[in-house]
């Protein structure tokens, strides 16, 4: 196994939204289903540093920190009866041009690139995190305050609903799906005390998703996170008949 990728991530945010499964069916890469929780789908609007970034255990000078934005919703794929659950990406947003340049070249990516910050603050039992993105001159935010403390996720929970996907599938094309795959141990989480989102998802996302500039999320999430690696090998899979 060789790994394309290797990073810390780190305080990884994620705020969910229930969605109408029909929005997200144009994103669907071929050969993959929605995976629902308990009947619902889900979008995700992810905030999370990506900490000490090696490309094949190769560290990227002065470029290897820095904070990721993302919108995600959640798939399965049946191969020889196992069950593979994985995220599609609508957007990853980053603030360096050439590690989104190349992720978009090698793995055919949907990153974009846009002035990002973060700030954190801690004291002996609380953190406060908040990250930020400019879009149209305008920075969007999230924030959250967590406690410090942290514990394993439940099982037949939804926080480890959200967190457990250990695949990624692109849309190349209308009939090409590309599979890669992820590997982190099970992460803890920490307890939110507290949130505030400010994003323009119209502006962002486009307009399928500019109902979430209205909506109130379901739950949001806070997990410590922990060394991730993303192998080099692709699966590349083609459909030329019926969905599959």
């Amino acid at each position: 196994m060789t790994l394309f990728l290797k990073a810390n991530w780190e305080n990884i945010i994620m705020v969910n939204y229930e969605i109408d499964p029909d929005i997200l069916m144009p994103f669907l890469p071929k050969g993959v289903e929605l995976d629902l929780f308990k009947g619902k789908a889900y979008v995700s609007l992810v905030g999370f540093m990506f900490k000490d970034t090696k490309l094949f255990n190769i560290p990227i000078p002065k470029l290897g920190t820095f904070e990721e934005i993302n919108l995600r919703f959640y798939v399965t794929r049946t191969e020889d009866g196992i069950t593979k659950r994985g995220v599609v990406f609508i957007n990853e947003t980053i603030p360096y041009k050439i590690v989104a340049w190349m992720a978009n070249k090698l793995y055919k990516e949907h990153y974009t690139v846009v002035p990002t910050k973060h700030t954190i603050s801690k004291d002996a039992t609380n953190q406060n995190i908040k990250f930020e993105w400019l879009i149209d001159r305008k920075w969007n935010s999230i924030y959250l305050e967590n406690s410090l403390s942290y514990h394993k996720m439940q099982d037949d929970s939804l926080e480890k609903f959200i967190y457990e996907h250990y695949y990624g599938y692109t849309k190349v094309s209308e009939k090409n799906t590309e599979e890669y795959r992820l590997h982190h141990p099970s992460w803890e989480i920490h307890d939110v005390l507290d949130y505030k989102i400010d994003c323009d998802f119209k502006a962002m996302y486009g307009d399928s998703f500019a109902l979430l500039n209205y909506a109130k999320p379901e739950a949001v999430f806070i997990a410590k996170g922990s060394s991730v690696g993303i192998e080099w090998k692709r699966t590349k899979l083609y459909f030329d008949n019926e969905r599959s």
